[in-house]
């Protein structure tokens, strides 16, 4: 199973996206593992993540933490914030998804 993280400031304000998200895969039949964390979180989720998406108050940490997650293979992409203001968990997934593909 694939494990995907969301991080945002504070890891609260992408909890219902992440349910969001949850229920598009459920709705899909795919099998992912969908968790919420505060950016600071970071170093102890690379080494369990498969894809890593960053919400727009964290955006402008992307290059510093996708320099961090490149020797682990894990992609580091931050949500569009139009999909993120309206909780299109679908297309935050569709998104995740396509990560976890060119990765392979």
């Amino acid at each position: 199973m694939k494990k995907i993280f969301l991080c945002c400031a504070a890891g609260m304000s992408t909890s219902m996206l992440v349910e969001r998200m949850k229920q598009s895969a459920q709705g899909r039949g795919v099998a992912v593992e969908i968790t919420a964390v505060p950016v600071s979180d970071f170093d102890q989720i690379i080494d369990e993540a498969d894809v890593i998406l960053l919400g727009p108050q964290v955006k402008f940490q992307l290059q510093n933490l996708s320099a961090a997650a490149a020797p682990h293979g894990v992609p580091v992409a931050a949500i569009d914030m139009m999909h993120y203001g309206s909780m299109q968990g679908d297309k935050v997934l569709d998104h995740a998804i396509s990560l976890l593909k060119a990765a392979e």
